[in-house]
């Protein structure tokens, strides 16, 4: 009887769930343990188990094993209905490029979409672990944290996170317009730096085995034990060989001696790549030490030489005194990241779903009652954007509380959360990043990267739009006796589109791509004639010279190119396309993409500027663009 009243118990939990396509698996993978988790709603973590890496030959077989244990446990029929999972994301201890991984400290190499396809799942992110924790940080209270040393973090300032496990994790959290972005990055393995004879003393010991000892060598349980031996050596100490958790035990619990300066040279040595981590980011946010190994200290790491050595920067003391030291105490923190990595994902921050297709997606999933707030938001859903929670309530026929279950619903705190995300959804605002495609990449990878990286660049060239420059172009096209466009090479299917678009507004127009061509068609020109000159680099001699013929002859001249290029400064008007593409030894892409971003606004302003000119044609002019109301 109690087996079932417990079922039921747990089946009506999994009722209860704040996302509406099921829990979400989370989990920290590092080389000696691995952390999982169900999330079951905006902070709501569940079934949080720790096994042992060395356990299990592969990533495939540890979440098997989770999954499997977590369902035997609960044999609720309903329950194991909800289980069923779509998304996950796990942070790992490695650096992450393309779908291969190969982790660095432990033996594991797998496909990210293999892994996907083997689990079933509809989405899986493979994250760097300390990417994960570093996402993590804004979210963190006070009792989350213990301060080390004085200092008072700045508002709105870079942060620096590092923390030596089986590694030494290092990141950073930067923060932006709409939030923050974190580094992905492996600073432990920088080369490591002695700052006493002491610490080379235990440099030259790990000489023996490497000839690169990076910080991650010696900052770090494995880097630990070489101190402890390296120290034993030196004070001419016979001490047996000890596991890291061993060393801190028998300092903090029996005093021993050598482990006591096993630890201080340890923390001397964290705190000296602490200091190099704030001053080579500018963190005055804090520095932020996570890992397994400093909350096992606990209070003794605030004492330790941690700080003095943090602080021993020379003409930089001062700079350093000032920037705050935390550990992070509390447990997991890692998948708090990971989560919030995973619902921006689902949200469509990364570009890869918007949030009416997530909407439409979980739509027949929800309730009756927020089924009519989705269809509401789907229908008007400017009108949702705008009004308060009464009359979005009113105009659903539900009650608020209701809407605000759909919010959660869908991964959000509540309406104004939902507000927040879905005005970025409908306006399309996302970072501004570039990706680099490598040869590992999968095409789910690749097609990825070449379209955020496309995209990206749009929000860019919007942001740097000279409005000033637009108006003339359009007003001097506008007004064009005719137009000739003069480009060559990939430049010209961006003249080729302008020519089609500009002729059927019934404005005389030509193209010259044959730089031979150029001089012949500029002495043609006469007063009220208009040449658009189409170049990536603006440094065509055959096209500089007829530019040069076509301003003598009375004609303006349009360039659509770098704006510090010679055809910028020689042209009446430059709409400047500045986006880095080596075009003399690459295929041009985005700069194409961005010249004939240009010619559509040219060619929707040329048909506004119609209906406010000369009426001739304006209303033929006005039913080519698709921008414009009807």
């Amino acid at each position: 009887m109690g087996g079932q009243q417990e079922a039921a118990r747990f089946g009506e939990k999994a009722a209860r769930t704040a996302f509406a396509d099921g829990p979400r698996l989370l989990a920290d993978i590092g080389a000696t343990h691995a952390r999982l988790a169900l999330q079951t709603g905006p902070g709501a973590f569940s079934a949080v188990r720790v096994l042992k890496c060395e356990d299990f030959e592969g990533i495939v077989p540890l979440l098997r094993c989770y999954l499997q244990d977590h369902a035997a446990q609960h044999q609720a029929a309903q329950y194991q209905a909800d289980l069923r999972l779509h998304h996950a994301a796990l942070a790992v201890a490695n650096p992450i490029s393309g779908d291969f991984v190969r982790m660095t400290n432990r033996d594991w190499q797998f496909s990210t979409d293999a892994v996907r396809r083997e689990l079933g799942l509809s989405t899986l992110l493979i994250v760097n672990d300390f990417t994960a924790l570093a996402m993590a940080i804004p979210g963190f209270a006070q009792a989350d944290l213990m301060q080390v040393g004085q200092g008072a973090p700045a508002p709105n300032a870079v942060i620096g996170v590092l923390g030596p496990g089986t590694g030494l994790g290092v990141s950073g959290v930067i923060p932006t317009a709409d939030g923050f972005v974190t580094l992905g990055s492996e600073g432990g393995h920088v080369n490591f730096a002695p700052a006493d004879e002491r610490e080379f003393a235990i440099l030259q010991t790990a000489w023996r085995e490497w000839q690169h000892v990076s910080n991650e060598r010696l900052i770090s349980g494995p880097g630990m034990e070489i101190i402890h031996r390296a120290l034993a050596e030196r004070n001419g100490v016979e001490a047996p060989t000890r596991k890291a958790a061993e060393i801190i035990a028998c300092a903090l619990d029996q005093q021993d001696p050598l482990c006591l300066e096993t630890l201080e040279c340890f923390c001397g040595m964290l705190g000296g790549a602490a200091a190099n981590l704030a001053v080579t980011l500018g963190a005055f946010g804090g520095i932020f030490i996570g890992g397994g190994i400093v909350p096992r200290m606990g209070e003794w790491f605030a004492q330790s030489p941690f700080r003095a050595r943090f602080e021993a920067k020379g003409r930089f003391s001062n700079y350093l005194a000032e920037i705050p030291t935390y550990v992070i105490t509390t447990p997991n923190p890692a998948l708090h990241g990971v989560a919030t990595i995973l619902a921006e994902h689902l949200r469509g921050r990364s570009g890869a779903n918007t949030l009416m297709e997530r909407v439409t997606q979980l739509r027949h999933s929800l309730s009756p009652a927020e089924q009519r707030v989705a269809s509401l938001v789907l229908e008007q859903p400017r009108l949702v954007l705008n009004e308060p929670i009464a009359e979005i309530a009113r105009l659903a026929d539900v009650s608020q509380p209701t809407v605000i279950r759909f919010c959660r619903s869908l991964g959000f705190q509540g309406l104004a959360d939902f507000k927040l995300k879905f005005a970025s959804s409908l306006t399309g605002s996302i970072p501004v990043r570039h990706s680099q495609v490598r040869i590992s990449d999968s095409t789910h990878d690749l097609s990825a990267k070449v379209i955020d990286n496309t995209v990206s660049a749009i929000l860019r060239f919007r942001d740097q739009l000279d409005v000033r420059s637009l108006d003339r172009a359009i007003e001097l096209v506008s007004r064009a006796r005719r137009v000739e466009f003069f480009a060559m090479g990939n430049s010209r299917a961006v003249a080729l589109d302008g020519q089609h678009k500009f002729f059927r507004f019934r404005i005389p127009t030509s193209l010259y791509g044959d730089s031979h061509l150029f001089k012949l068609a500029a002495e043609l020109l006469q007063p009220g004639d208009v040449v658009i000159a189409v170049s990536n680099s603006g440094s065509i001699a055959e096209l500089l010279e007829a530019v040069d013929i076509a301003r003598a002859a009375g004609a303006d001249v349009i360039a659509i190119s770098n704006s510090q290029s010679p055809l910028a400064r020689k042209a009446s008007v430059c709409l400047a396309v500045d986006h880095a593409e080596d075009s003399t030894s690459f295929l041009s892409m985005i700069s194409r993409i961005l010249q004939l971003l240009l010619i559509d606004i040219l060619a929707v302003g040329i048909s506004v500027d119609a209906q406010h000119g000369e009426p001739q044609g304006s209303e033929a002019r006005r039913l080519l663009i698709s921008h414009l109301d009807s």
